[in-house]
């Protein structure tokens, strides 16, 4: 992660997520899961299109795929994703409340 060169991304951005990575001990802040630096993604909770902002408490790290679940708005694919990681319940909410922050519709328990 220290040797990622993001061009678009502010220097407090690349302090900032590197800081929660080492405060979260490299596990997804969603699943749980360890993440290697191929599989991380740092997530603005408040987008920045939206007000959010680089700093520290706006940023969330997560597995790549379930940086997509968050996203996504594409039922069949929201629906392979959560089988593949096998999302529980409390997980979904979650996901689900980091959705609401980004102006997207709750993802429906199946």
């Amino acid at each position: 992660m220290m040797k990622a060169t993001l061009p678009y991304r502010s220097v407090e951005y690349l302090d900032n997520r590197i800081s929660r990575y080492s405060m979260k001990m490299g596990k997804c802040e969603i699943t749980g899961m360890d993440l290697p630096a191929s599989e991380v993604h740092c997530h603005h909770y408040m987008p920045k299109q939206l007000g959010g902002t680089d700093q520290f408490h706006n940023l969330r790290i997560v597995h790549k795929d379930v940086h997509r679940l968050i996203h996504h708005t594409d039922d069949e694919k929201v629906r392979i994703l959560l089988r593949q990681y096998k999302i529980n319940a409390s997980q979904l909410e979650k996901i689900n409340r980091y959705r609401e922050q980004c102006r997207l519709r709750s993802i429906e328990q199946s």
